[in-house]
């Protein structure tokens, strides 16, 4: 079971939306939220053990640190691939998909937005039982 779930889009309202869909799943006590990718970055540097598993929900088309760049931060940096990764986009673009795919130790899935409470909880179960 994740340990802890960050949000991570610049658009508050998306991170609220994506909090009321884990909050269904009963984990709402395991998010932190960011609309700022950099300061997400800086907790999970800062605050993550090397055994604890992680998800992180990343939109990929922020103005400040995309969410290629956070990865490539995760990938420089070397954190450790406890940390899954999926991408809510509302991008459509096959280049995109393709970028994502650069990052597999990280990069759990690539999905459209809005989430899906069907996705969330396949991944959340997925680790509860393993």
């Amino acid at each position: 079971m994740y340990t802890e779930i960050y949000l991570v889009d610049d658009m508050e309202m998306v991170n609220l939306v994506h909090q009321v869909l884990i909050r269904k799943l009963g984990l709402e006590d395991k998010t932190k939220s960011f609309t700022d990718p950099e300061e997400a970055l800086d907790d999970l540097r800062f605050n993550v053990k090397k055994s604890e598993p992680i998800l992180v929900l990343l939109d990929i088309s922020m103005p400040v640190m995309s969410g290629y760049e956070f990865l490539e931060f995760m990938v420089l940096e070397d954190f450790p691939t406890n940390i899954d990764v999926m991408i809510v986009t509302s991008s459509q673009s096959e280049e995109d998909r393709t970028l994502a795919e650069q990052f597999p130790q990280y990069v759990l899935d690539y999905v459209a937005k809005p989430l899906q409470i069907e996705k969330l909880r396949k991944y959340t179960e997925k680790k509860r039982s393993a």
